[in-house]
C-alpha cells in the first residue's frame, strides 16, 4: 500500500518548510504514523499530488484556493505541539494503513 503524501510548503520551497518537514516527520514518528514528507513552493504546490498540505498562514488562501486537499496553516514552523494541535487528527487519517 503507498504511503500517505505530505507537502510541506513555503515561498521558494527551500528554507522554511524544510523546518516544517522536520516537524512533521517529529510528529509522525512519535505517534507511531507514517507518510512521506516533501517540501514545495507555493506556485507547485496546489498541482503536486498528495494528501495533506501544510503551509503558513500567509500562503494559506493562495493555496487553498486551487488544492483539492485538506491544507492546515501553522502558524511557527518549529512548533511540534502547534502541528499536532491543527493536524494530528487528518495524520491520522490518511496515515492509517487501511485507508
Amino acid at each position: 500500500m503507498p504511503k500517505a503524501k505530505i507537502l510541506a510548503v513555503c515561498g521558494f520551497g527551500v528554507g522554511s518548510s524544510m523546518i516544517l518537514k522536520m516537524k512533521i516527520d517529529e510528529v509522525l514518528k512519535s505517534h507511531g504514523l507514517s507518510a512521506e514528507v516533501f517540501t514545495t513552493d507555493v506556485g507547485t504546490a496546489a498541482s503536486t499530488p498528495c494528501d495533506l498540505i501544510f503551509t503558513s498562514k500567509e500562503l494559506e488562501a493562495n493555496i487553498r484556493s486551487k488544492a483539492k486537499v485538506p491544507v492546515i496553516a501553522i502558524t511557527n514552523f518549529i512548533n511540534k505541539q502547534e502541528i499536532e494541535e491543527k493536524g494530528l487528527t487528518l495524520l491520522e487519517q490518511i496515515c492509517r494503513p487501511d485507508r
